[in-house]
């Protein structure tokens, strides 16, 4: 079924050929909505017309006005504002497309067939070393939306992640635990795995630089102090035993990391983010470093004197970059290409989909790269999803100092605070104790997950936890409210038995009315817009401008109390779309919509 908007570009191709003899390309028929100022719904953008036409633009776009008007039922209308044709569009014609909407359940969204592609996105990342922080969930809420989004427009979608539970970071935290640990567990301390781990990475770096205080008093450099560090050489050496699968250290390394599994599962489940398919480090890095020595031999990369393997892209404008170090370990290069690998063997990929930083953009481009270099034709094709930083208002967090936010610490606050400010609002009061911990939950989540996906994802943000969960203004419990204000209305009419059938022929809405109908039927629009460039913010600033249209609606029209029948129905049908689209938009931002607030 053709939108107006196909219909329109369809009529003006055959338009253009008809008087003035040109075969148009529908991709050169500018179309966009109306400008606010003016009166009209769709403007076609006449100037690149004009070198068909051979007239001024006023005079090309009253021809084309005229015949469009009368070619299509769906024009009323046009006005013409120098090289600009505003089309009015029948209020019939939004009138039918809204009563579409209430007949799909799932309005905008396309369901995955068996020729969709597949799109596989990574993100999380984390490392076994710390719990997940303020930065992570950053990266969790980007990576599960995109999938959504994805999913959204029919593609099949892996949503994945890997786990970098091996290096010198992951044996700081083993040899921390075992030096100074004492046999503490979760268990004996009641505290999460991860942040048991995360605290024994602190701990090291707290004794390192108490090291290497004490070599500096005795007159050391600090690089000599450094390379003398004896609790850094004890580390190095860990490392080594790891790769030379040391029975011990092995045993070791898999309890500390079981017990970080178990509290990022945790923390996973509480944020609503999953994955199908999880890989480790531990077994792609040497798929990796089997793919570096093969191009090794093969004369891809080259070998320095101390043994390290290197690769030189200096012709691709780079420079050369490490792929195996002097004592043959591996770095984070050797694990993703091996990763990559395991993961095109895996699944039939049509595109793969990296959610990382961008303070990791160098990274990427060197992996897409040598990955090319060693064959992989998918190589070119790896897309970074590069994104900014994320910052509290007091300035950045740093893991080693233990000065990061805490993902638990941080949602449990968020909850609190959803806590107070709804016992003072008094809406929950015959709520179970149980049901009401479910709503506070899904405003402090719906909360951090708009404020953190409302903003361009490519830009550094800073993240405000009182701005972020303020009931006014820009915010996720803004728009769950009003969501819970629809349902609060739509609850009455069933109450007073009105059902929201509408005969449409027999009803004229006012202009605020249609603009809120069309606002609806942007939706569709917006989540292939969003799949395009990425963004899960065209979804969340989308969602924002609908629920503050309705509430401008609500405030200016009655709804259940006019007296009118089909005015009231029709409201009342327009209220229910609103609210599907909200509750589906706020869905594709991994956020949930409580029915009452």
């Amino acid at each position: 079924m053709m939108t107006i908007e196909q219909k329109i570009e369809e009529a003006v191709v055959a338009i253009v050929k008809e008087k003035y003899g040109v075969e148009l390309p529908v991709s050169q028929v500018q179309l966009q909505k109306t400008k606010k100022e003016f009166d009209g719904d769709i403007t076609l953008v006449v100037f690149p017309l004009l070198r068909h036409s051979k007239k001024n633009p006023e005079t090309t776009a009253e021809e084309i006005g005229e015949i469009l008007k009368a070619q299509l039922s769906e024009i009323s209308g046009y006005n013409v504002v120098k090289g600009f044709l505003n089309l009015s569009v029948a209020s019939s014609y939004w009138l039918g497309e809204l009563l579409k909407v209430s007949e799909n359940e799932h309005y905008g969204i396309e369901k995955a067939t068996d020729d969709s592609e597949l799109v596989m996105i990574e993100y999380s990342s984390p490392n076994t070393n710390k719990p997940l922080h303020l930065g992570h969930i950053r990266n969790n809420l980007l990576g599960y939306s995109l999938s959504k989004i994805f999913e959204a427009n029919g593609y099949k979608v892996v949503k994945t992640n890997i786990v970098n539970d091996r290096g010198i970071h992951i044996c700081k935290s083993m040899y921390a635990w075992q030096r100074w640990g004492n046999g503490e567990t979760p268990e004996s301390t009641g505290q999460k795995g991860d942040k048991l781990v995360g605290d024994y990475y602190v701990k090291f770096d707290q004794e390192y630089k108490k090291e290497l205080a004490e070599l500096q008093e005795k007159g050391l450099s600090k690089a000599e102090a450094e390379a003398q560090s004896q609790i850094m050489k004890d580390v190095r050496e860990m490392l080594l035993k790891w790769e030379a699968k040391d029975k011990e250290v092995r045993e070791l390394w898999e309890k500390m990391n079981n017990w970080v599994y178990d509290g990022f599962d945790v923390t996973y489940k509480q944020l609503g983010v999953d994955f199908d398919k999880i890989y480790y480090e531990s077994d792609t890095y040497l798929v990796g470093r089997d793919e570096v020595l093969r191009g090794l031999n093969e004369g891809f990369f080259f070998k320095k004197e101390d043994g390290s393997v290197w690769a030189d892209l200096t012709e691709e404008g780079l420079d050369e970059k490490i792929l195996l170090r002097a004592d043959g370990t591996s770095v984070y290069m050797t694990q993703d290409i091996g990763t990559a690998q395991l993961r095109f063997k895996d699944y039939d990929i049509d595109k793969m989909i990296y959610v990382v930083g961008n303070e990791q953009n160098y990274h990427f481009k060197v992996l897409s790269i040598i990955l090319d270099k060693l064959g992989f034709d998918w190589g070119k094709e790896l897309q970074h999803f590069s994104y900014g930083m994320v910052e509290l208002p007091e300035g950045k967090m740093k893991s080693r100092e233990g000065t990061v936010v805490d993902a638990d610490d941080l949602m449990a606050d968020m909850i609190d605070t959803a806590r107070k400010m709804s016992e003072e609002l008094g809406k929950l009061e015959d709520y179970s104790q149980q049901e009401a911990e479910k709503v506070y939950e899904t405003i402090a989540l719906g909360a951090l997950k708009y404020f953190m996906l409302k903003v361009d994802p490519r830009k550094n943000m800073t993240f405000n936890p009182k701005e972020s969960i303020d009931f006014n203004g820009n915010t996720g419990p803004f728009i769950q409210y009003t969501y819970a204000r629809i349902q609060s209305l739509l609850r009455k009419a069933k109450e007073e038995g009105i059902d929201l059938s509408i005969d449409s022929d027999s009803i004229s809405p006012d202009e605020r009315e249609l603009h809120l109908v069309q606002e609806v039927l942007d939706f569709k629009t917006i989540v292939k817009s969003a799949c395009t460039e990425s963004s899960p913010a065209l979804i969340a600033n989308y969602v924002y401008s609908l629920a503050k249209e309705f509430n401008q609606f609500y405030h200016e029209f009655p709804i259940l109390k006019d007296v009118e029948e089909h005015p009231m129905k029709f409201r009342l049908l327009l209220s229910e779309q609103v609210g599907k689209v909200i509750k589906e938009g706020m869905g594709l931002l991994g956020a949930g919509v409580p029915d009452r607030m």
